[in-house]
């Protein structure tokens, strides 16, 4: 079977490989679609934490089950699936408590072992999320969505609650889209201007700031004079996520959906004259990828617009660079394999 593998920073390699075997408890899975994110990015440019080469990347993953060794699982061969690609141990205290997300020794597909930029992947069969009633590119996208309303489900929000999403890339714009399911009002900051338009014409959120200077009084003229009660931060930049303590209201969160290879700085003096609550929120759950599974059956979620490049598999090597450029304007990358 064909595979993509990231050999070193900036290099890719096409490569003939060993079709993996179905062992008891797993799933083989015919992959069909790949989604492109900023841990493919960041892992290709060099600068992803947690990672060594070579590697082959590619965590949002959807396909078809070709075989299946588990009693254990209503999933049957010829079921169209999303792969949840973090992989707990089950037992640590993190697991016990229901937080899987948070595993002592999680592996995530892509990351810490090999992922799913190859024609056939073996899984966890209980890492299978059944998706019949989705098209293979909803299906795909089920896992970044997961990471915004993982973030959403992680910050309580109350319904008409102010919130601000700072970074409209697809994390970001995932958090709107489930913060407004709750019934938020919702404002992006971003530097990018046709993102902060999709952001507004697409998801529907209330508000936009252009990232500036003036960021505190612009927020308070769209807030009646206050600030946001909840504030996520899903840029994975450190100066963004070090200036962001300002941006909630007295006794406010703010909630770091993007991760930075760096030390996040802040005003104890300022974090506690607000009384703050910072939250970190890694990855997601299977409650999560259910949850975006029926938001996006019942069109509560659109994707449309959200998807803008695509590109067959061999193809990938050569555009990926292009993806990296401002100018292409890419929200989502989709990589397919096959029909």
């Amino acid at each position: 079977m064909k595979t993509i593998v990231c050999q070193e920073p900036y290099k890719w390699a096409l490569i003939e490989s060993e079709k993996p075997t179905c062992q008891q408890g797993e799933a083989l899975v015919r992959v069909q679609r790949i989604g492109i994110c900023g841990t493919d990015l960041h892992a290709f440019c060099g600068n992803q934490p947690y990672f060594t080469y070579p590697r082959v990347l590619g965590h949002e993953l959807s396909g078809t089950v070709e075989e299946i060794r588990s009693e254990d699982t209503t999933i049957k061969v010829g079921d169209q699936v999303s792969i949840i690609p973090y992989l707990e141990c089950g037992h640590c205290p993190a697991c016990r408590s229901g937080k899987t997300n948070c595993c002592s020794s999680l592996k995530v597909l892509g990351v810490h072992q090999d992922g799913g930029m190859t024609e056939f992947i073996s899984v966890p069969a209980d890492h299978l999320i059944e998706a019949n009633d989705l098209t293979l590119d909803q299906a795909a996208i089920i896992e970044p969505l997961s990471i915004g309303a993982h973030a959403v489900r992680r910050a309580k929000l109350q319904k008409g609650e102010k919130v601000l999403v700072i970074g409209a890339g697809p994390i970001g714009l995932g958090v709107m889209a489930f913060a407004k399911l709750q019934g938020a009002t919702v404002a992006a900051m971003d530097m990018n201007k046709e993102r902060l338009h999709y952001s507004k014409n697409e998801i529907g959120i209330d508000h936009t700031v252009h990232a500036g200077e003036n960021t505190i009084n612009e927020l308070r003229e769209l807030f009646n004079g206050e600030l946001p009660e909840t504030v996520f931060d899903a840029t994975g930049n450190v100066h963004s996520m070090n200036a962001s303590f300002a941006y909630p209201e007295q006794g406010g969160k703010l909630i770091f959906v993007g991760l930075v290879k760096d030390n996040v700085i802040f005003s104890d003096p300022e974090f506690h004259r607000k009384e703050l609550t910072l939250m970190s929120s890694r990855n997601s759950t299977k409650e999560d990828f259910l949850h975006v599974k029926q938001a996006l059956e019942s069109s509560k979620v659109h994707i449309d617009g959200f998807l803008t490049h695509h590109c067959h598999f061999q193809e990938m090597p050569i555009v990926f660079e292009d993806w990296l450029t401002p100018e292409s304007n890419v929200i989502k990358a989709i990589v397919e394999i096959s029909n």
